[in-house]
């Protein structure tokens, strides 16, 4: 647990968030150049829709495992040398998939990857540990911001790749990339001191928070939102292939285009967000997800396609950095690491769910029925949102959970 990590934040949290967003740009940029690939490369070696389903999900399955013990290890022996572990298995991981020759070797990929997969949460959890949470949602959408550059970047350039040189490219530039993200953070990411990490008990901080009003619906927006939004990303391919015969590199033009969208979005989002607050900017990135994704059912010609995907991912891009800081504020400081630990094993679960349903639904070809289900998932986030306590204000002490 931490001892006035507040009181620690102010003295390291300029050049080090710097850092950070160098290094999580650099993985996210090796993310997506996987993520509009996957299904046309596992396509490739004959699997079924459900079997590119059970390849997203394997990722977030092994990080579900795998995420409590890499934060428990943060807290012991800090945040640089696990980041740099993670960054090792994303490296090897991505070599796997670079040198597939069979279906199975694309799942060992994702087994590697996902069970050293903490690249994202560590960072998340560094910048938990040096700012202040009146500065945490702007500080969140640093890696909302990472995301949105590289989906900008990585999945056109996977496309291209593929196209001319074929389905190992994409896997080998990333690898490249990851190898540069770990140059980065050996050089550039120093841990936080020692009094401002922030633990992570996740197995005994479930039921303590569920039984909280406010981190119960907080919890709860973000695991709809990560069952909605897994299930878009992850079935998106095989939907534009089905109802457009899109191939990879028009999927990754799709990708991309949500890429800028959800950067623009993300540029914003801390001068709105101190205009409005975090509940109404989450409710409404939670209704523009419900009318984006589930439009996407009416998408038979691009230029709807390009306003379903503009709607859904300005949505996108500003529920996840909200919700978070809504729940960090909800709970008593010392419950920060316990908060998002949880959320991060909540997230992770939705995630193997939400590819599973988006094969099943696109493999029994309900293309309509994959689109409503991603919409009315974000709908029931909009419904917990709308449950939820308002923001602690510092009038207010939030509820102590240990």
């Amino acid at each position: 647990m931490t001892d006035q990590p507040e009181a620690a934040a102010p003295a390291v949290a300029g050049r080090p968030l710097l850092a950070i967003f160098l290094t999580v740009l650099v993985d996210v940029l090796a993310l997506t150049l996987i993520l509009p690939l996957l299904p046309f490369y596992a396509r490739h070696f004959q699997a079924s829709e459900l079997q590119v389903g059970a390849l997203f999900a394997c990722f977030s399955a092994c990080q579900l495992v795998s995420g409590p013990a890499l934060g428990r290890l943060s807290d012991r022996i800090g945040r640089r040398p696990v980041l740099l572990m993670s960054q090792a298995g994303t490296l090897v991981g991505l070599l796997v998939l670079g040198a597939a020759n069979s279906l199975w070797m694309l799942f060992l990929g994702r087994i590697i990857d996902g069970a050293t997969a903490g690249n994202l949460s560590i960072a998340q959890a560094y910048i938990t540990d040096v700012t202040r949470p009146e500065d945490r949602t702007k500080s969140y959408a640093l890696i909302g911001i990472a995301f949105g550059f590289g989906f900008l970047v990585g999945p056109a350039a996977s496309g291209l790749l593929a196209k001319a040189y074929g389905f190992h490219a994409p896997p080998l530039v990333a690898a490249g990339l990851s190898a540069l993200s770990i140059l980065l953070t050996a050089v550039m990411v120093k841990d936080p001191p020692k009094r401002a990490r922030i633990s992570v008990d996740r197995t005994s901080a479930l039921g303590r928070l569920l039984r909280a009003p406010a981190p119960r619906a907080h919890l709860l927006e973000l695991f709809a939102y990560a069952f909605s939004f897994s299930q878009l990303t992850s079935g998106l391919g095989l939907f534009l292939a089905a109802r457009l015969d899109y191939d990879v590199e028009h999927v990754g033009y799709i990708f991309a285009f949500s890429g800028l969208i959800g950067g623009l979005a993300q540029g914003g989002i801390g001068r709105v967000a101190r205009r409005f607050g975090e509940a109404k900017l989450a409710r409404f990135g939670f209704l523009a997800m419900a009318v984006g994704y589930a439009s996407l059912a009416q998408a038979y010609n691009l230029p709807v396609l390009l306003l379903a995907t503009a709607i859904g991912a300005l949505g996108g891009a500003v529920t996840r950095p909200a919700v978070t800081t809504l729940l960090t504020t909800s709970v008593d400081p010392s419950a920060h690491g316990e908060a998002l630990g949880v959320s991060q094993s909540l997230t992770s679960a939705a995630q193997v769910l939400g590819p599973l349903s988006a094969g099943l639904l696109l493999g029994a070809g309900h293309v309509r029925g994959w689109a409503l289900l991603a919409g009315a998932s974000a709908l029931l986030g909009l419904l917990f949102a709308r449950t939820a306590r308002p923001r602690v204000t510092n009038e207010e002490s939030p509820p102590r959970l240990a």
